[in-house]
């Protein structure tokens, strides 16, 4: 008989070859070769949005338009990283990406023509197994209405570490915790490795998503959210399947 976990292991490898049938570079030649060397050399980030060098190409990054929808926008490390399993992402003084899409989420609210309230934008990063390439990347876009409702709802059982989410968002059963402030301050990739048992050995199977929220008592904040792949259950911890690439939040 073949062990369960073989099985298991061959599922998600499945997940993650179908997942990659495009070129995996793809993001960091658009990155290395193009968008950085033009904006360094002629002061034009094309084709990407921006190039921010500011800390240097360790700590840098860009913004890219996204094929996908009208408001999805990338942020794109200039540093060489893989993807939510690099050890970089957890060193002592590691930049803050996710601090940093959030500061540029004004792309897609220009890109969306409408007024964009913070409950309405959000921030994802998927698991190896629901990605299709090899640098990493955090989705910057609206989030699903449903699963801004169910945010929502939720509000006053969200605490200050991880705990699970009382109801599964598109399908999957989710962790969440919250943070207050107007800008995002602690590192969504540490938070989970630092509180979330098991997490950090296995980072290559979380999935994070970032939600800004207003909560009950008018004080601006986030909640994050972070589920880990199960090949038993179909779960590829696609944490950007919360969001919404047509943006209906702001048509309404």
């Amino acid at each position: 008989m073949i062990p369960r976990f073989f099985l298991m292991l061959c599922a998600l490898l499945a997940f993650a070859g179908s997942a990659r049938a495009a070129d995996p570079d793809a993001l960091w030649k658009i990155t290395h070769d193009k968008c950085v060397p033009n904006q360094q050399e002629h002061g034009n980030p094309a084709p990407c949005a921006l190039v921010d060098l500011q800390g240097g190409a360790e700590r840098g990054f860009v913004i890219l338009k996204d094929l996908v929808g009208d408001t999805q926008y990338l942020l794109i490390p200039t540093a060489k990283i893989t993807g939510i399993e690099s050890p970089e992402l957890l060193t002592a003084g590691a930049p803050n990406y996710f601090a940093a899409a959030w500061r540029e989420r004004h792309f897609t609210q220009e890109a969306a023509k409408h007024e964009l309230p913070r409950n309405t934008l959000s921030l994802a990063v998927n698991s190896v197994f629901a990605r299709s390439q090899s640098q990493l990347h955090i989705h910057i876009d609206c989030i699903r209405p449903d699963v801004r409702d169910a945010l929502e709802r939720a509000q006053e059982s969200i605490g200050d570490s991880w705990t699970p989410f009382p109801e599964p968002l598109v399908g999957q059963h989710y962790r969440a915790m919250r943070t207050w402030g107007e800008s995002l301050g602690p590192d969504p990739f540490r938070l989970l490795a630092d509180g979330v048992p098991g997490a950090r050995e296995a980072m290559d199977k979380q999935t994070l998503v970032v939600a800004g929220i207003v909560f009950a008592d008018g004080k601006p904040g986030f909640v994050i959210l972070s589920d880990e792949a199960d090949a038993a259950t179909g779960d590829r911890a696609a944490g950007e399947d919360l969001q919404d690439h047509s943006c209906g939040l702001a048509k309404q």
